[in-house]
């Protein structure tokens, strides 16, 4: 219930009050972020991207906390996707930007979950 702003909360009647103050349970406790790991293969090509300079390094760095910190899948300016062919099933996709990719595990078997870093670069550099 929004309120205009020239309604003080003190002149509401105390049900009305104590609902817009009162918080439940489920919004008391926030979501525990994923644990985060990284395949030996992310670990290198973090440090190839990270040395050339052609790509952006912090766009990379939004997406991971994202997919840390979010229980829900990514918004659609990700362009985010299951990988369907050959041992990339199971695995996800995410654009950056044009066509810089990462490529993810999503573990959600225990709580809070675990997302695995698996690779980062081009189209070509992963897939080809």
């Amino acid at each position: 219930m929004l309120l205009p702003p020239r309604i003080a909360l003190a002149s509401l009647p105390p049900t009305i009050c104590s609902a817009i103050l009162k918080k439940t349970a489920a919004s008391k406790r926030g979501t525990l972020p994923r644990a985060a790991d990284y395949a030996k293969s992310f670990r290198k090509d973090w440090a190839r991207l990270s040395e050339s300079g052609r790509f952006d390094m912090n766009r990379l760095k939004e997406a991971m906390l994202l997919l840390v910190a979010n229980d829900g899948p990514l918004g659609p300016e990700w362009k985010d996707h299951p990988l369907t062919g050959g041992d990339w099933i199971g695995h996800r996709e995410c654009h950056i930007g044009g066509d810089f990719l990462l490529a993810y595990k999503l573990i959600d078997d225990c709580k809070p979950g675990q997302v695995i870093f698996v690779r980062a670069g081009t189209h070509s550099e992963l897939f080809g």
